[in-house]
């Protein structure tokens, strides 16, 4: 039977507050950014733009620069060239395509001609959550603060470029700005969340909330809040999982996430095959393929 010390996992919870906070506010930032990269079908985006931000930290480590400023040049250049170069889906998945191996053998030549700790180059993969310090906390609110702010601002405008790109350039909506804003933002919250999860995790935040609330509900209020708190709960739950066990705090991020996610498919086609037994046979197979 497995037995905790609550004396020591209370003094533990005291040593790794930053990360707890950290944790909160990319949980946040992530579900709420999430929902207009599943909207905009951009999952693939987000997987190459945090290998262009792992090969900037790589860079910067062996370089012995700021490891964060390198990591955001790294993803900002990769959402620059995926917004300048990729504005229909087919053309932005071959952008991407050639992107993401390319930043992920230049991270990995630069890791194996860096000299120092072992421990640095694995925290570029699988994230360093337990040992953020102050001043990457600040930097890290800072920047979702400000891409809150800008995804407040530009709300309704891209979530109706994503909803329905056709009707709302008809309607005059400017949708390649919007599109290269978008990607801007996108590439700051890749960047500091790899900071924290690393480069191969960032989908569990970025992604996975926002696709369990969309299982769930199509409500354009209920989807972003669901996804901001799945995305919280994923996050501070695999560190308090974590700090009372012996295992990294990457792996129950993900299974949280991942759970929260089966859980909501299961009850979203639950809700589907319940109202498809009301509905007409053409209703039923029109609801079935949305």
């Amino acid at each position: 039977m497995i037995t905790v010390d609550w004396e020591t996992y209370v003094q533990l919870l005291a040593l790794v507050q930053n990360s707890i906070i950290a944790a909160a506010v990319l949980g946040i930032l992530g579900g709420l950014i999430g929902v207009f990269v599943m909207q905009r079908d951009m999952a693939f985006a987000v997987h190459g733009i945090s290998e262009l931000s792992f090969a900037g930290a790589a860079a910067a480590l062996l370089l012995g620069l700021n490891v964060v400023a390198g990591s955001l040049v790294g993803s900002l250049a990769a959402a620059a060239l995926i917004g300048l170069l990729g504005a229909r889906a087919r053309d932005r998945n071959s952008i991407i395509g050639v992107l993401m191996p390319f930043g992920l053998g230049l991270g990995i030549l630069f890791l194996a001609l860096y000299p120092g700790r072992s421990g640095n180059k694995f925290g570029l993969l699988t994230g360093q959550i337990i040992s953020v310090d102050i001043p990457q906390l600040g930097l890290l609110i800072t920047i979702s603060v400000l891409v809150l702010l800008v995804l407040i601002v530009v709300w309704r405008p891209l979530t109706f470029d994503s909803l329905d790109p056709e009707v709302a350039h008809a309607r005059g909506v400017p949708g390649r700005p919007l599109s290269f804003i978008f990607m801007v933002l996108l590439g700051l919250a890749v960047a500091v969340s790899v900071q924290v999860i690393g480069a191969l995790l960032v989908l569990a935040l970025l992604v996975t909330p926002a696709a369990a609330a969309l299982r769930v509900s199509s409500s354009p209020v209920l989807v972003p809040v669901l996804s901001m708190v799945f995305g919280f709960v994923s996050a501070v739950g695999g560190i308090l999982l974590a700090i009372g066990g012996s295992l990294p705090i990457s792996p129950y991020i993900t299974t949280i996430s991942f759970a929260i996610y089966v859980v909501c498919r299961i009850v979203g086609s639950r809700r589907l095959s319940a109202t498809s037994r009301h509905l007409s046979a053409p209703s039923r197979r029109t609801l079935e393929a949305t």
